[in-house]
């Protein structure tokens, strides 16, 4: 899903955001959340979010391997084959996620959710 400026997203799930507290003594005196199905508009992109752990190995795997790998032991080939071949569900998962952004959103309630991952939204 690509978000961009102006583009209207829905809130896909529930988001607790903290507790509300009142008084002097800052007491808690309940939990403020945002319930799914709140819309709102994207007022802005602010960047991607980086790979996981797990997809950053595999592209570090895989380019030692086409680098080197005919160089290397033929069981030491074999186990940096075997690591990367553990690591690429991951790797394709993250391929068919892309780009992960998060994004400020003013909901038509007023408030703004800031920060927020394109996970939690849904295009309309």
């Amino acid at each position: 899903m690509t978000l961009e400026k102006g583009r209207r997203v829905r809130l896909g799930e529930d988001l607790g955001l903290g507790e509300a507290v009142a008084g002097e003594h800052g007491m808690a005196v309940g939990f403020l959340s945002l319930a799914a199905g709140l819309e709102g508009t994207v007022e802005r992109v602010d960047g991607e979010l980086p790979e996981s752990e797990e997809s950053l190995e595999y592209q570090r795997l895989t380019a030692l391997l086409t680098d080197y790998g005919h160089t290397m032991p033929e069981a030491s080939r074999e186990r940096l084959e075997s690591q990367i071949a553990e690591l690429r569900p991951e790797w394709a998962a993250h391929q068919e996620r892309g780009a992960q952004v998060t994004v400020r959103v003013r909901l038509d309630n007023g408030f703004v959710l800031d920060g927020a991952h394109q996970d939690v939204l849904i295009p309309l």
